[in-house]
């Protein structure tokens, strides 16, 4: 079934125009679909349509995937008044992104902005338990028994987290771990180690699903997925 979208709308989404100067292109000729001069701005087109906007060409997508590496002090929020957001790092032009979950602030590391919001959904329903990894460093040495604990899932107070799975890689003073999770609670991973007596220093998510973040991506960069990356985060196997 083919997908069907305004013309002032589909621009507006991109960046390119607002919707007020489309239909100001419109009039004076300026945009071009499939080489034949628009009859409105709020005419019809599909993915397929090859776009012009005042002699630049365009390819209209309906949804973008973008894979981010999140730096720490930024917030995982389309818009804020006071603080910069993951969203304010992506110059693609679109105004319909928005990040896929939430990385606390000083949390750094993987995060998936789109503008698909059935994969969104998809990615956060609680009932689909989509695996999240993280390395993890604190302090203090991790006891045998944070381990058995994790496994069986841990309760704080009144909320019961779901088994965790957790690889020690260095145990010391300050302590190196990789932590998989399967649920996206508050502050969770903070949470779960800070109930067992250490504290979290520095938190970065290294995997949604199936997806890896790429080591290469220095943080605070992003770059689009590509097809092998977007099949692999919709892989809920």
């Amino acid at each position: 079934m083919t997908d069907f979208i305004r013309l002032d709308k589909a621009l507006s989404n991109m960046g390119a125009a607002s919707r007020k100067e489309v239909k100001e292109a419109v009039r004076k000729g300026k945009i071009l679909v499939n080489n034949i001069p628009a009859t409105s701005s709020d005419m019809k087109i599909t993915a397929t349509d090859e776009l012009v906007i005042n002699g630049i060409p365009l390819k209209y997508k309906k949804y973008e995937y973008y894979m981010l590496n999140k730096p720490a002090g930024v917030i995982s929020a389309t818009t804020d008044l006071k603080e910069p957001t993951v969203t304010d790092l992506i110059s693609s032009g679109r105004k319909d992104l928005f990040p896929v979950g939430r990385l606390d602030k000083d949390t750094v590391g993987l995060l998936v902005i789109t503008n698909d919001g059935a994969l969104a959904h998809e990615l956060l329903s609680p009932v689909k338990h989509i695996k999240k990894t993280y390395f993890v460093r604190v302090k203090g040495r991790i006891s045998e028994e944070t381990y058995n604990i994790f496994s069986a899932g841990i309760r704080i107070g009144s909320e019961q987290f779901q088994p965790a799975e957790l690889v020690i890689l260095k145990n010391e003073e300050v302590s190196e771990a990789e932590i998989t999770i399967y649920e996206g609670k508050y502050h969770q991973i903070k949470r779960m180690f800070e109930a067992v007596g250490n504290r979290v220093i520095y938190l970065k998510r290294l995997s949604m699903g199936n997806l890896r973040l790429d080591e290469s991506l220095p943080e605070g960069k992003y770059r689009e997925l590509s097809e092998e990356e977007l099949l692999q985060l919709k892989d809920r196997k």
